[in-house]
């Protein structure tokens, strides 16, 4: 079994599904290979969602791969890197690119895409195709946050930088609170708040002050820590939980996880919040 299937095989995927997911996963940790050998960490740290499913067990699986600099700089490209991540994807027999996805007005988050290349594909992958993950880098991180080394041992063992739990918890909920979507949810941001109260993970609330302040997120007043649960509280009251649920159900396996789901359920679990004194 070469190295690829190695990673793959753990998965036991069942669907078409599944199997897509565990593709999605294989790859971003091959991704992270590719940028550590690269030296991008030494710039850069791993957060979000994928972190806490690679590093920390997250139940569910994720698409996209958020990074921030550790330090603003406007001169840094993803390009530096592509080389090195696309020799470990050819070191596995396998072929991907990285193209830039171009915007049409300045954001301090730098996208790219990467996709397999299907013409040099196994044919299992040929139902595959569609496959891609989101790169974002934040050029402008906000302040206040600590990293930690994490382990890996496939493809080869290596060490990834990432954001410390409290500050990733920052950043969720900045994104739970303040994601600007008029009409759309995004379950997995409901899924990522009850796993670190589940897990007694105390916020960060300095860090998330800072990305609010970057952001700009607040028009009216300062959030503070006393006013930062009756706000969440409010946004809780206003949410569609049979819309979050929906947008979660292709991410988990077991969808009777939901199945307490609730405005009152997520209103209990704001008051368990915990803080990094």
């Amino acid at each position: 079994m070469n190295i690829f299937d190695q990673m793959l095989a753990p998965y036991k995927a069942q669907t078409a599904a599944d199997h897509s997911n565990a593709l999605h996963e294989v790859m971003q940790q091959i991704t992270l290979a590719g940028l550590q050998r690269g030296g991008f960490f030494n710039k850069a740290a791993f957060y979000g969602g994928t972190c806490l499913r690679i590093f920390h067990g997250l139940n569910r699986f994720s698409e996209d791969m958020d990074f921030s600099l550790l330090r603003a700089d406007d001169t840094f490209s993803i390009a530096h890197y592509s080389e090195a991540v696309e020799n470990e994807f050819k070191a596995l027999g396998r072929s991907v690119i990285i193209e830039k996805k171009e915007t049409k007005k300045r954001s301090n988050i730098e996208s790219a895409f990467l996709k397999e290349d299907t013409s040099v594909y196994n044919l299992r992958f040929t139902s595959e195709s569609q496959i891609k993950i989101k790169l974002e880098v934040d050029l402008h991180p906000p302040g206040q946050f600590s990293t930690e080394q994490k382990l890996s041992l496939l493809p080869f063992s290596f060490m990834t930088r990432c954001y410390s739990l409290p500050d990733l918890y920052a950043g969720k909920m900045h994104a739970l609170l303040f994601r600007n979507w008029k009409t759309r949810v995004k379950g997995r941001d409901w899924y990522d708040f009850e796993w670190y109260v589940r897990n007694n993970t105390p916020l960060n609330f300095n860090h998330l002050y800072q990305r609010v302040v970057e952001s700009s997120s607040v028009d009216k007043e300062p959030l503070t820590r006393e006013n930062f649960v009756p706000l969440l509280k409010h946004k809780i009251s206003k949410t569609n939980m049979d819309a979050v649920k929906a947008d979660l159900r292709p991410f988990i396996k077991n969808l009777a996880e939901m199945d307490i789901w609730s405005v009152e359920y997520f209103t209990q679990l704001a008051d368990r919040i915990q803080f990094v004194e």
